[in-house]
């Protein structure tokens, strides 16, 4: 993708409405993404698992970028404490 431009995004409805098109009309990944203008089919089909597997919620949940691993639990006080004093008797 050139540099500059974002990528597109799609709402859960539109996901929804072509996902329907393809099971209920037999349109190909190819025919869906060149009349509904979405860039790739293979999108088409990943929404389309999504929408069998988990539903129309599915269709719903942002997907992109990596999972959060998040933030590493804070110790309690009072291990904290006990790691402090065997650093100093050390």
């Amino acid at each position: 993708m050139p540099k500059g431009i974002p990528n597109k995004r799609y709402t859960p409805e539109f996901k929804k409405q072509v996902v329907e098109a393809v099971i209920q009309e037999g349109l190909s990944y190819q025919e869906a993404a060149r009349i509904y203008e979405v860039q790739g089919h293979d999108r088409i089909q990943s929404w389309e698992r999504i929408y069998l597997e988990e539903g129309p919620e599915g269709l719903e949940v942002e997907r992109r970028g990596r999972r959060s691993t998040g933030r590493p639990k804070k110790l309690s006080s009072k291990v904290e404490e006990d790691l402090l004093a065997e650093v100093q008797r050390l």
